[in-house]
């Protein structure tokens, strides 16, 4: 039994790490307590060799352990100086990661909290708009673009419509432009339509009656002779169909809330005061 651990390399690691702790310790040892000292501890030596192993994917040998040791403590060292000297102050990039990390930890914190049945039953019958089954629709579409016809577009639509509804057989796409749109979707969310032609194009594309060539429908390209083929309504969802969708927007509200309360809290922390630019002016003329 013995014998099989000593063959491990978890257990080569530790002792390794082990003793590393124990030589910086040797070395830094001091009968004074000293408020520059740097202190390696076997902890932080084991989070510096995982997170190369996990980069790696092996352990690390003793040298570049000692390597990744020394590169520690010349961070902290660099770190500390930088400090001092007040290099943290006024630097936008510094500030800006300081509140992210701040807002991270706000959000982490909402996080960790898992939503019961009662509070997604409670959250999802307060927003029932929020989480409605969204109308799919299946259609063919013929582009007309405003740039190759120009004035002349409206009265090529109603020629296109004509020979749609005259002879049905004819092949849509000889009657177009050219065009990275989809000349047809199989049945489509209508949220999904919006954002690739457009939510005006989606809208009206809705109300266009099935069964037929209808047009203009006009899109943010240029105008479309439209058949509408399967479709659905939309229609108010059961919480069974959209639990995922309830849970991940109560943990996205209750993180705002959290961020909100976080702010109120601190601003009862300090006096803000802000200045006009009538403030900062330069008195002009002379006084009497």
């Amino acid at each position: 039994m013995i014998g099989r651990l000593l063959k491990e390399p978890l257990v080569h690691f530790l002792v390794l790490a082990l003793g590393i702790f124990a030589l910086y310790g040797a070395l830094n040892r001091s009968d004074e307590p000293n408020s520059d000292e740097i202190v390696v501890t076997g902890a932080k030596i084991e989070q510096l060799a995982g997170l190369f192993a996990k980069t790696r994917q092996r352990p690390p040998t003793a040298s570049e352990v000692k390597g990744l040791v020394d590169d520690h403590v010349k961070e902290e060292m660099l770190y500390r100086e930088a400090l001092a000297l007040g290099l943290d102050k006024d630097d936008t990039v510094i500030r800006r990661r300081l509140r992210l990390k701040m807002e991270f930890l706000s959000q982490a914190q909402a996080e960790t909290t898992t939503p019961s049945e009662a509070d997604l039953e409670a959250f999802f019958k307060a927003n029932p708009d929020r989480f409605r089954i969204d109308p799919t629709l299946a259609f063919r579409q013929v582009f007309l673009s405003p740039e190759r016809r120009g004035e002349a577009i409206e009265q090529d639509v109603a020629s296109v419509l004509e020979v749609l509804r005259a002879k049905p057989d004819t092949d849509p796409a000889t009657l177009g432009d050219p065009s990275i749109l989809p000349p047809e979707l199989s049945p489509t969310r209508k949220t999904s339509i919006g954002q690739i032609f457009g939510a005006d194009f989606a809208d009206a594309l809705a109300r266009t009656p099935p069964g037929a060539w209808a047009g203009p429908v006009k899109s943010s390209f240029g105008l479309h002779v439209v058949h509408v083929g399967e479709s659905q309504a939309g229609r108010p969802a059961t919480l069974v169909e959209v639990r995922d969708s309830v849970a991940q927007e109560w943990t996205n509200e209750r993180r705002q809330q959290a961020e909100e309360a976080q702010l109120a809290g601190l601003l009862k922390r300090y006096r803000v005061r802000i200045e006009t630019q009538a403030d900062n002016a330069a008195p002009t003329g002379r006084s009497p």
